[in-house]
This record gives structure tokens, sequence and C-alpha cells, in this order.
């Protein structure tokens, strides 16, 4: 994908590909600009991999064009670095104690699981919905009446880039994805994460941050 540049931020890598390493505050010194003003400006360059930035030694002409840096970069997130505590229920949990555990531990997803934290199923916002529409009595119903079974759950492993997760939730368009590994007896896949649309969100933002050099 190719990146039209402002001109202000063409006449940045002139002056790095002629001056670098060069710091973010010698830059602004040279354009007549304040520090914030050009952050953005910096930002843009150094995530598309025009300019690389290191701290105490500043900001120096890549070499690679494009979006190289920034795709190595985000191969590089992977999942263990960004997951977080899964809510889990167990099989017999009733319906009601789902939408509880779910309003209380603010989620849109609950992962259900068996003995030895072992994933069952999963169930969301919009499954507890369409129960809680329903004539059942939700504290009689169990949650393995309307979760997604395994097999058909997709799920993420703690040794993949963040971005294949992302891939994941895209396509399949959900919100939350189980982090999971296998057991060492291979009777089933242990819960040990989860991924969520937010967590993707936090992770391009931290990306996205610009360090000041």
């Amino acid at each position: 994908m190719t990146i039209e540049l402002t001109s202000r931020q063409e006449l940045i890598l002139k002056i790095v590909k002629e001056e670098g390493p060069i710091t973010g505050e010698q830059i602004a010194e040279k354009l007549n600009l304040t520090r914030a003003t050009l952050r953005p400006d910096l930002s843009i360059l150094t995530m598309a991999g025009y300019l690389e930035a290191r701290p105490r030694v500043g900001y120096y002409y890549s070499g690679k064009k494009g979006n190289q840096i920034l795709k190595e970069s985000l191969n590089k997130m992977m999942v263990k670095d960004y997951k977080s505590v899964p809510v889990v229920i167990k099989e017999d949990t009733s319906v009601y104690d789902a939408i509880v555990t779910m309003f209380l531990e603010d989620v849109g997803t609950l992962f259900v699981v068996k003995e030895r934290g072992t994933l069952a199923g999963i169930v969301s916002r919009k499954d507890l919905l369409k129960a809680a529409i329903g004539k059942q009595n939700l504290q009689d119903l169990p949650i393995s009446v309307i979760m997604t079974r395994m097999p058909n759950i997709i799920t993420c492993r703690m040794e993949e880039p963040l971005i294949e997760a992302a891939n994941k939730l895209i396509q399949y368009q959900i919100d939350a994805l189980p982090v999971v590994k296998p057991l060492e007896d291979g009777q089933g896949l242990e819960v040990v994460g989860r991924i969520t649309k937010t967590t993707i969100a936090r992770a391009f933002v931290e990306l996205g941050k610009d360090h000041e050099v």
C-alpha cells in the first residue's frame, strides 16, 4: 500500500535523510515548529516504515518503503503478550446465572468449561438475549442447552501473531476468541485467556503511540 505524504512530511524525510540520526526536537527547530506539532507527522512516518526511531539517538531514514516496518511490527505482536483473563462458567450453570455473570464481569462473551478447565462451549450476549425473550425458566435452563459447542468454536493459540487473531474476529464476525492450549494428555483444550475486539484496539493504539526520541 502506498501512503501519500504531505509536503511537511516530505520535508521531514529530506532533513532526516541528510542529517539523521536527528532528534524530534532538532527537526522541530529546523522547521520553526513545536515538537507537539510535529508529533503526528513523525508517528505516521515511523509507522509507515520511512523512519526508524531509537531512544537517546533520534530518527533516521530506514531505507524501507511503504508499510514494511509496520508489517514487521505487527508480526512480532503475539497473542500471549496481549491475552486477558478469560471469564468462564461451568456447563451446568443456569442461563440466569450466566446473564448475571456477564453483567457483573462486563463482557460480551462467556466461555463454558468442563473439568480441568477444558473448553466445552461459548455463549454470546446475543445467545443470552434470545433465551431471555423465550418462555423458558432461565433459572432451570442450563447454559449447555444454548451454547455453541466444540468443535464449532474458533480459537487461537498463545504462539499466534495477534494479527491472525484479529483476522479471525473479522472473518467470523465474532467479538471474542478463547486462547487455548492442548492438555498434556491430548484430551481437550484448556482455556488460558481471551482476545477481544477491545484487545485488538488497545494493541493498535499502543503500536501507534509516538515514542519520544
